[in-house]
């Protein structure tokens, strides 16, 4: 061993020299990751890298009796060497996260004990509000969903349509909730105080860097897609746990969870926009594998859940992910909402990656594909809890009609408004189509009034900006096709906007004039789409399974959760949906 020591110092000195720098030990930052600062690419953090060190360049040089300390402080000083700040340090995988100008890459790039250098990516979150996307001027938007006449799985009672799929009211009834095995959530924060959470999460902690994001029971939940994922997993059931602000339609008691008997951790790995860091990930999903009882922690299984992904990928996420699946750990990752290639880092080795599907079982148009797709989850028109106050609730009227699946535009303002319904007029579109397009069309008509418009032909932009310029205190676009109507509109308005059925916009038409109402409140849950939602179905499934059966290994688990799984599409495992739609009772009962 003392042989061994000074052949590593000697190593250490001529590495250092070489690079004209002397031999010293730079403190760390220890799990501090580097700001998520996208650069001009939107893929990559400027100035941020990851570098891996050969595994196998110590024993080469024939160091096999050297400690982990020795390594550590080895690639610290290779570092430093070449000018470069270290940000994170991950000596099981040989590995850290640097900042570097030019100047310091091109060094320590040359360093022959470096196998790699490569930019610290930028993950996010892989889900959104219901109908929120746009398609473009050309249609003025998506529909939120499907319009399914007979779906398999609707919501009834506390049970949301993906309880229902996953048949969560008879495991609960045989007590399979999960209890004994922790789920470690990676993603935006939590709102702790929701009721839904009962205040039992057992673990938190921010990695991105963000001040005063560091207490799940204060505001740390921005970007709200955190709380929705958090509360597909883990959203109690009874009397009690429902908050206030209801989504038409909905039980007193809120939503349930598919594992409310988990141990609750969240890994604020993405911050107020959404967006997070591979190395900040990374320290999110090594404190997860912390919790075991093999690396010091307390929890006998941690099933890690990670809503984000981005499309490059990295040899150090594969490195990490790699690491905490030999641990013992079974990490569950989103496919993405491209409908394109699977993302990473669900399409890496011992990820395990998720697709979305609607409650009519078909895959969802955004839902990634590829061999990587391993199970899906319900995806489509998801409800689940999101911070307190800071989803909207949205009703309309008219004619005498209280409308059904009214839904509030994104960036709508606030309120209720009473009072004449005015059809919009056609601006530049189709004639008689009401759709109020032309981005300097105004009708004086409307000053003081409710607008009413056809969607189509130009952006939910335009006819909302034309709406308000002309003075409306309310919006209604009905749709032009059969469903409900989510728009995302890009600025900020003071007036209530909202999107109503096709049915009730033209039926409305013909009773003009006639007086309505169009109000938006805030509101404690929301409906949302992606194969983030997808993800926690599966990560929860997989706890209440792997709770069952404590003796499988994380290899024997996936195997057994891709064995039952409800085969969809073709024959066997395909590129949409992988194995299947997953099935926790049939993986622990065999029915």
């Amino acid at each position: 061993m003392k042989h061994t020591r000074t052949l590593f110092a000697a190593t250490l000195a001529l590495t250092l020299a070489s690079c004209g720098q002397q031999l010293q030990t730079p403190a760390a930052a220890a799990d501090q990751p580097v700001a998520s600062q996208p650069s001009s690419d939107g893929e990559v953090i400027a100035g941020a890298y990851l570098v891996g060190f050969k595994q196998s360049a110590l024993s080469a040089q024939g160091m096999t009796g050297q400690s982990l300390t020795e390594q550590a402080a080895m690639q610290a000083q290779a570092i430093a060497a070449a000018g470069g700040v270290m940000t994170s340090q991950w000596t099981e995988i040989s590995a850290a996260a640097v900042k570097l100008s030019p100047e310091a890459l091109s060094k320590l790039e040359k360093n022959p004990l470096v196998e790699y250098v490569e930019p610290d990516l930028v993950r996010r979150a892989q889900g959104f509000k219901s109908g929120s996307t746009d398609a473009g001027a050309s249609k003025g938007g998506n529909l939120s969903s499907l319009a399914l006449t007979t779906p398999p799985y609707t919501a009834s009672g506390e049970y949301t349509w993906g309880d229902n799929a996953l048949k969560v009211e008879q495991l609960r009834a045989s007590n399979y909730t999960g209890a004994g095995v922790a789920v470690c959530i990676g993603d935006t924060g939590i709102d702790g105080n929701h009721p839904e959470f009962q205040k039992k999460i057992k673990g938190f902690k921010n990695f991105t860097g963000e001040a005063g994001r560091d207490n799940a029971y204060q505001l740390n939940d921005v970007s709200h897609h955190g709380t929705h994922v958090a509360g597909t997993v883990f959203a109690q059931y009874g009397a009690g746990t429902g908050a206030s602000g209801l989504q038409s339609g909905m039980d007193a008691n809120g939503v349930g969870g598919v594992a409310s008997g988990v141990n609750l951790y969240i890994a604020r790995v993405l911050g107020d926009d959404g967006s997070g860091s591979s190395s900040g990930i990374i320290n999110g999903v090594n404190w997860c594998a912390a919790q075991l009882k093999s690396q010091g922690g307390t929890e006998s299984k941690v099933v890690i859940s990670l809503s984000l992904g981005g499309g490059r990928a990295s040899k150090t996420e594969q490195r990490a992910y790699t690491s905490v699946y030999n641990k013992g750990v079974l990490t569950v990752a989103a496919t993405g909402n491209d409908g394109a290639a699977v993302s990473y880092p669900a399409a890496y080795t011992n990820v395990v990656g998720i697709g979305a599907i609607d409650s009519a079982e078909a895959k969802a148009d955004f839902s990634n594909f590829g061999s990587q797709v391993d199970l899906v989850g319900p995806g489509v028109s998801v409800l689940s809890s999101i911070p307190l106050g800071q989803g909207t609730q949205a009703s309309a009227s008219g004619g005498g009609v209280t409308f059904t699946q009214v839904q509030a535009a994104d960036n709508t303002g606030k309120g209720s408004f009473s009072g004449t319904i005015v059809r919009a007029g056609d601006g530049t579109g189709t004639a008689g189509a009401n759709e109020f397009c032309g981005t300097s069309t105004r009708n004086a008509a409307l000053s003081g009034n409710i607008a009413l418009i056809a969607r189509g032909t130009c952006s939910f932009e335009e006819k909302t900006a034309n709406a308000v310029a002309s003075g409306a205190r309310g919006v209604m676009i009905y749709n032009n096709t059969a469903g409900s109507l989510g728009m995302s509109l890009t600025n900020s308005y003071s007036v209530p906007v909202v999107g109503i059925l096709q049915a009730d916009g033209q039926a409305l038409l013909g009773k003009l004039p006639t007086t309505g109402t169009v109000a938006v409140t805030g509101a404690d849950y929301e409906y949302f789409d992606g194969t983030s939602m997808a993800t926690p179905h599966v990560s929860a499934a997989a706890a209440v399974v792997w709770a069952a059966k404590p003796t499988l290994t994380n290899t024997q688990l996936l195997n057994l959760l891709t064995s039952t799984a409800k085969d969809l599409g073709a024959a066997g495992k395909d590129n949409n949906f992988g194995s299947g739609l997953v099935q926790p009772l049939k993986a622990i009962t065999g029915q």
